[in-house]
């Protein structure tokens, strides 16, 4: 790691970060117990938060500090306006969002009393971003640094802004998720960084996990040499509460284990895109990939330490005061 504390890689958060993709209100009950199937349950007041796994990424870059332009599509419903207010109170430049007719993506979220949730996701406008109208907004896309592509847009789309980038040197960093067991060959080639988690990756590659859920016992140098048969040469792998490891055939240190900062989480949601999120602006502020990944185990950790996506997320002073006795 360069710094020996992580935490001082916030002061190097500022380049310029594109991203792709949805943006959604998120429904959030709160419940003591997720339902079983058929069951009903008593839940708390309704909350409509800020959400959509590329809005949430784009909100967590520009909070610690990213300039960020966010690329997708709203509805003509209320939720509309809701969601660029608050990405634009975020610091996300949200002049390239186009507007459509019929309704902006949604979410239903369930999250029960560990903080553990379940969601059901309504594409909406997401589902008419268009390979057209990124092909209209190449310029500015083209001027950012590191590009951030999940797959709550159409694949096509997806594909065509990742073969833009890549074709003009912008790094291309690609959640994998919503998962897909297979990924367009295009797609892979134009991507630089996979992030996906343990099972995700389990899946994809085509390899066991532990039989004992132990992953630091797992061995590693073999997933990362089917990454690279893959076609990553570089990936993150989230493990959830117990950290990240890093897969960089690139750096002097191929293999990374990323330790977790420990709290306690009150609510899970968004936390997988806050750390994504932190990871572009650390690519685009020429930090390593190994850097923003442990820049992004705090910054992942403070989202989880309250309620919603968005509405968790902290700025870099907020961050730093949070940790600064940890």
């Amino acid at each position: 790691m360069t710094f020996a504390n992580p935490l001082c890689a916030l002061d190097k958060i500022h380049g310029k970060v594109a991203v792709v993709g949805s943006m959604n209100a998120d429904y959030t009950v709160t419940t003591e117990r997720l339902p079983k199937p058929g069951e009903t349950v008593n839940g708390g007041p309704l909350q409509v938060l800020p959400g959509g796994k590329s809005g949430n990424q784009a909100a967590a870059a520009a909070r610690i500090g990213a300039q960020v332009h966010m690329f997708g599509a709203v509805g003509s419903d209320s939720n509309a306006a809701f969601l660029l207010g608050k990405l634009n109170d975020a610091g996300v430049n949200t002049t390239h969002v186009r507007r459509v007719l019929g309704p902006s993506g949604t979410t239903v979220i369930t999250v029960d009393a560990s903080g553990e949730n379940a969601i059901v996701y309504s594409p909406g406008s997401n589902a008419r971003v268009s390979p057209e109208y990124i092909e209209s907004e190449r310029k500015a896309l083209t001027n950012s640094s590191v590009l951030g592509l999940c797959l709550e847009s159409p694949i096509e789309t997806v594909t065509t802004a990742a073969q833009m980038c890549h074709a003009a040197g912008v790094k291309v960093l690609l959640n994998n998720s919503p998962f897909r067991p297979t990924l367009p060959e295009e797609l892979v080639a134009a991507a630089d960084v996979l992030l996906v988690n343990e099972h995700e990756m389990a899946q994809l590659l085509n390899i066991d996990e532990p039989a004992d859920g132990n992953w630091d016992s797992f061995d590693w140098n073999f997933a990362l040499d089917r990454m690279r048969e893959y076609g990553f040469d570089q990936a993150i792998v989230t493990l959830g509460g117990d950290g990240s490891v890093v897969l960089d055939s690139t750096a002097d240190e191929p293999i990374q284990r990323i330790y977790p900062v420990r709290i306690k989480a009150v609510d899970t949601t968004g936390c997988g895109d806050s750390f994504m999120g932190t990871v572009l602006a650390g690519l685009a502020s020429d930090l390593s990939l190994s850097d923003s990944a442990q820049l992004a185990s705090y910054v992942s950790a403070y989202a989880a330490m309250s309620y919603g996506a968005q509405a968790s997320y902290g700025n870099a002073s907020q961050i730093r005061e949070a940790f600064s006795a940890k």
